[in-house]
């Protein structure tokens, strides 16, 4: 059976093609070749010859042209298209004719480094170069490929490197393979063992640079700065090589991270087949409350009939709980057909998965049964996102949107290879991303991938590298620390001083302490205290994971559902003073979503302007933040299934954000057309008794303005809205009620509307901020207030980077202010719910009930 079988299969299917939003047909496209260079050494050139490779396509002539030059390339080009073989020839052909230089390459993973290593050891077999020399001790970490003069020896060295083989790479090794974090904690502290490798140091290629973003990308710009530091100190200075997925800002992202000028590689000139693209929204199920069927069931159904057209296919999955749930129900489906007894062993199963937590001897064993086409369907997380040799997939199937566009291109990019048609399906879940994109698939097709942001000189992070960077060689009078000026650097280093940390002795800065401070700094956090995630053992506690301390009280409350290795878990305990967390195994159906008061205080506006019905700012702000309770929401369905209260310390955050302050001029226009007039509810046949007794109980006087009743009864209030209580017994109890006069009720239940309205407005803006930044919606707070300090009183939405000092995400977003209002019009104006859902404003607005009209109401006025 064939993929066009399939496709008219779908299309004649109304319970599938029914539910396909949008279907793409991208052209194929011709190889643009450029012949093989002159110069290339004999031995290269036999290896090319060995894998049929007679010419080169354009990019990567361009790649070498640039090397030549003395250049550093960033190469821009889609999956699949040869960027190793780009960046490997010139430097392969330096080291054969340069026996003393020595080459660094730096991956997003271990895998990938371990993939490319054996790309490498095949690439110099080929070469059929004199293997006579003695190897590398701790094979497979190591390989001595020489030919009669010109050794080049390979090896990976990260955290699974054997220590016995170490000593033989740091001394023998010519090209090493390793990842930022081995870098940063491994390497650069012990730079004096390194010393031969540092002072001949010619090449470093950075793969994937689109992974080095937020504040992970900010901690590995500054290890660059230390990388560059101490190569100049042996004299040297590196030659960068870098590769990206296409992202809107390649060069920027570059510069940022080397900070040395790159030349953009981008003129694409591998062939590529057809490939047809879906867009699948599951069919409604609610109509009233705009739920979906569940994205993973719609996920399963349609991998089912991929497998049963044998087409091999690869599923992405955003959570490796997900990876894990889609694989056992396609594991049950195919054991439907084929009884589980009939198979030696589950890995022997045509489906897997691949995710963290795998050995690496399981990743080896799948990626190579799925270049041999032994493996029908592999489930993954973005761990086979990056540049993975996987062979030729027939199929790529997204369960719920990636995150950004430019990890969707490549997830989808894994499938095809070649001029072969190809397959990518994208499955969209109830989130407001998924659904903004479902409804306007031309947003994706039709816009440029978004930028990544880094910022280097965040001062929390800038501060942990100087320090690790003092340790490493000594700062010296007038010091520059890559572009940080001197006299900034002097600074810093003055206050590390007077805190203790560095020591001041001439004119030099000397580390004092006796620990070196990479060991107790994570790349991936902008702060160095963490919190250990343990669980009971027979023999006592056994970490299993950390988190930093400003996620913690939000991430591991008490009763916090926690996944770690597609296991979940309780949190018995959080002790901010020991900075642990005790959880326990436990397989509960949903999660939890922690309930938080935060107050904002203004520290420097750094912007603002007027916008229609508002004004747009952007600023140096003080969150403070306090959990107050916690609520358990049911997978998939995202059901609320209760409430807890919490009892925790507030945390202060000093970041940046961008806000939206609401006129007086808005507020007046939505009052006067209605908008936010109160809904008339049915409040029980002890309405009226009940409201007798509260406005005696008040002496019939308004509790706002003391105005008393004048022939007229007065109104009586619910402090927290009817809607919100689960019977009108509940909502009618006299500390709920409140006597006011129609004046004041008309503007309390305004107030009410008020409410709503910012909290779908906030919800919606949040939801939607990452689809412009590269980055995960966890990077992002959002805050809404109906008397903010930073709108002077008024209402205002608020979304703040949750990074301390922030790393850019606010300042892009008040750039992207109309966009960004204008997208969430659509979203909500497009939702099938009547008044509110997951997929648009949130459950609810106020007190979870309602909103949308309000939010709409909102949003037509800035708009």
């Amino acid at each position: 059976m064939s993929l066009s079988a399939l496709l008219s299969h779908w299309r004649s299917e109304p319970t599938i093609g029914g539910n396909l939003v949008d279907w793409r047909t991208i052209p194929a496209r011709a190889a643009q070749y450029a012949p093989i260079p002159a110069g290339l050494h004999p031995g290269l050139g036999r290896a090319l010859s060995e894998m049929r490779i007679t010419k080169l396509y354009t990019h990567q002539s361009a790649v070498w042209d640039r090397i030549r030059q003395g250049r550093h390339p960033v190469i821009v080009t889609g999956t699949a298209s040869g960027k190793t073989l780009a960046y490997n020839l010139p430097v392969l052909d330096h080291l054969l004719r340069n026996p003393q230089d020595r080459a660094l390459f730096l991956f997003p993973t271990k895998a990938l480094a371990q993939d490319q290593l054996e790309i490498l050891r095949t690439t110099l077999a080929n070469a059929n170069i004199d293997e006579d020399a003695e190897d590398l001790p701790g094979r497979p970490f190591s390989l001595l490929a020489k030919e009669p003069t010109f050794p080049v020896s390979l090896a990976v060295y990260d955290g699974d490197t054997p220590s016995h083989a170490r000593v033989a790479i740091r001394d023998k090794a010519r090209l090493v393979l390793s990842n930022p974090d081995m870098l940063h904690a491994g390497v650069l502290p012990h730079h004096a063992r390194w010393a031969e490798f540092f002072a001949h140091l010619k090449f470093v290629v950075i793969d994937e640079i689109h992974a080095y973003r937020g504040v992970f990308g900010s901690h590995v710009a500054n290890v660059i700065r230390r990388l560059k530091r101490v190569a100049k100190f042996y004299g040297s200075r590196p030659q960068f090589i870098l590769t990206s997925a296409t992202i809107a800002n390649p060069v920027e992202l570059g510069e940022r991270l080397i900070e040395e000028s790159v030349d953009l590689v981008d003129n694409d000139g591998a062939a590529r087949g057809p490939r047809h693209f879906l867009i699948y929204n599951p069919p409604v199920v609610d109509p009233d409350l705009g739920l979906r069927r569940s994205a993973l069931l719609e996920t399963v159904r349609l991998v089912d009939d991929l497998l049963q057209y044998e087409i091999q296919t690869i599923i992405f999955a955003r959570a490796r709980r997900t990876v894990e749930v889609i694989l056992t129900y396609l594991r049950e489906n195919l054991s439907s057909e084929i009884p589980l007894s009939e198979v030696e062993s589950i890995d022997k199963l045509d489906i897997r998965g691949y995710r963290s937590g795998y050995l690496p001897r399981q990743r080896r064993e799948i990626e190579h049964g799925l270049r041999r086409g032994q493996i029908k369907a592999v489930v993954a997380t973005n761990a086979l996102e990056l540049g993975i040799d996987i062979g030729s997939m027939g199929a790529a199937v997204l369960s719920g949107y990636p995150g950004t566009i430019a990890a969707t291109w490549q997830q989808v990019g894994r499938a095809g290879r070649g001029s072969q048609d190809s397959l990518a399906v994208l499955v969209a879940t109830a989130s407001p991303l998924d659904q903004f994109l479902a409804h306007h698939p031309d947003y994706f097709f039709e816009r440029s991938p978004e930028q990544a942001l880094i910022n280097p000189d965040n001062i929390l992070i800038l501060l942990d590298h100087l320090q690790c960077a003092a340790f490493e060689i000594p700062f010296g009078a007038g010091e520059t620390f890559g572009n940080v000026p001197s006299r900034q650097v002097s600074e810093f280093l003055q206050f590390l001083h007077q805190s203790g940390v560095i020591h001041h002795s001439g004119d030099k800065y000397f580390w004092m302490a006796e620990h070196y401070p990479a060991e107790r700094l994570s790349l991936r956090s902008a702060s160095a205290n963490r919190v250990l995630l343990q669980v009971p053992q027979e023999d006592g506690w056994m970490t299993i994971g950390e988190v930093d301390v400003e996620s913690a009280p939000w991430m591991v409350h008490p009763q916090a559902v926690y996944l770690h290795e597609a296991q979940t878990y309780l949190v018995d305990e959080l002790d901010l003073l020991q900075n642990i967390a005790r959880l326990r195994p436990s397989p509960v159906d949903f999660y939890t979503r922690p309930k938080t008061d935060t107050t904002v205080q203004l520290e420097e506006i750094i912007d603002q302007s007027p916008s229609k019905g508002a004004t747009k700012a952007c600023g140096d702000i003080i969150v403070t933040s306090q959990v107050t309770g916690f609520r358990k929401v049911k997978w998939f369905t995202h059901e609320n299934l209760g409430e807890g209260n919490l009892d925790l310390p507030p945390s202060l955050l000093n970041t940046t954000g961008y806000w939206i302050a609401l006129s007086e001029e808005t507020l007046k226009l939505l009052r006067d057309a209605g908008f936010w007039s109160n809904d008339p509810n049915r409040y029980g046949p002890e309405w009226e008794r009940q409201r007798a007794r509260a406005r005696a109980r008040d002496a019939y006087r308004c509790q706002v303005c003391g105005a008393p009743e004048n022939g007229r009864a007065h109104h009586v209030h619910h402090k927290i809205p009817f809607r919100a209580f689960e019977s009108a017994a509940q909502a009618n109890q006299l500390d709920n009620l409140i006597t006011l006069c129609p004046s004041c009720h008309q503007r309390a239940e305004a107030a009410v509307r008020v409410r709503s309205g910012l909290t779908g407005l906030a919800y919606a803006l949040g939801n939607l901020a990452p689809l412009f930044l590269m980055c995960d919606d966890r990077d992002l707070g959002v805050h809404s207030d109906p008397k903010s300090p930073l709108a002077d009183g008024n209402p205002a939405v608020l979304i703040f980077d949750r990074v301390p000092a922030g790393i850019g995400f606010s300042q892009r977003l008040y750039e992207l202010h109309g966009t960004l209002l204008q997208r969430a019009l659509e979203l909500v104006e497009d939702c099938e719910c009547v008044d509110g859902c997951p997929s648009c404003v949130g459950p609810g607005g106020e007190n979870g009930a309602g909103g949308k009209r309000e939010t709409l109401a909102l949003l037509k006025a800035l708009c």
